[in-house]
């Protein structure tokens, strides 16, 4: 029986094992690429352990570093800013229709709901943005498109309709008001939930670059997806166009197309791969808990 739960465990380790490695794999592929030679790609394809290194790369995307630090900035102050309030408005907004007291509980949960199934649309959207709202060339139309998701609305409904009504009334015996209820008492009792979408939010609003490009035309606040996807672009065209690159002397031998790719990927996702690890134990435990309940 012992050698028998010993030989599953060992089963279970070498699986967990090998899917760590399909997962690894990969992202430690795309890093040695960025870092090989434009001419080591071309005559043995991608590997591992590449005949030559070069950071031609990276030196071609870091040539002018003020547009990418102040890209990094916008990014950043959106992501942080964006996250925030989204997560306060989501957690406001789950509170809210997660109260079986609530009278108005299922003809709101049903609103929110509804939102999920229709969106308003690209057209309007813009209208209401550019027209209505005047938030062109502003942070805010990156802020406020995505500021609120009824998806994670209701996976935190899902996870404070688990919290007993009985310590919401205990605190308002002892004189607690809503707002401090909810600040003292709700939102601590919800952290994993709060750190999975937290997390959530970030990642979306780090990778987000559709809105940028609709409603942002000051280079001075062009977020580094939006900066990277035009780098992306006059790479290909410039491969893409040898005759005109041609009259221009420009000599592509050498220009880094492969690595130039990988290294705009690892530049994108690097900060984020950094701090997933850090939220991981919360990020299981809240979508384990905050499971969707209608």
């Amino acid at each position: 029986m012992g050698k028998k739960f010993e030989f599953s465990k060992l089963f279970i380790n070498l699986l967990f094992i090998v899917l760590s490695l399909v997962v690894i794999l990969p992202f430690l592929l795309v890093i040695v690429v960025s870092l090989t030679d434009e001419k080591s790609l071309t005559e043995n394809g991608y590997q591992f352990i590449p005949s030559s290194f070069s950071l031609d790369a990276y030196r071609y995307l870091l040539d002018a570093p003020d547009i990418l630090l102040r890209a990094y900035g916008v990014t950043f102050t959106v992501t942080i800013i964006g996250a925030l309030a989204g997560l306060l408005l989501t957690a406001m907004t789950a509170y809210v229709i997660s109260r079986q007291d609530y009278r108005y509980n299922r003809a709101t949960t049903f609103y929110v709901f509804f939102t999920m199934l229709f969106s308003g649309g690209l057209v309007p959207s813009y209208i209401l943005i550019t027209q209505y709202l005047h938030l062109k060339d502003s942070l805010l139309a990156l802020i406020l498109p995505i500021l609120l998701s009824p998806f994670n609305i209701m996976v935190m409904k899902g996870f404070m309709s688990k919290i007993p009504l009985e310590i919401i009334e205990s605190a308002k015996i002892d004189g607690a008001r809503e707002f401090r209820i909810f600040f003292r008492i709700i939102l601590p009792l919800s952290t994993p939930a709060l750190a999975t979408l937290g997390l959530l939010i970030s990642f979306t609003y780090w990778n987000e670059w559709f809105n940028a490009m609709l409603y942002i035309d000051d280079p001075n606040k062009v977020p580094l997806q939006l900066l990277l996807v035009r780098t992306l672009n006059s790479i290909e065209f410039l491969t893409t166009n040898s005759e005109f690159t041609g009259q221009l002397g420009i000599d592509l031998s050498s220009f880094p197309n492969s690595s130039a790719r990988m290294a705009i990927a690892v530049l994108a996702g690097g900060p984020m791969l950094v701090i997933f690890p850090f939220f991981q134990r919360f990020f299981v435990k809240g979508l384990t808990v905050g499971s969707l309940k209608g």
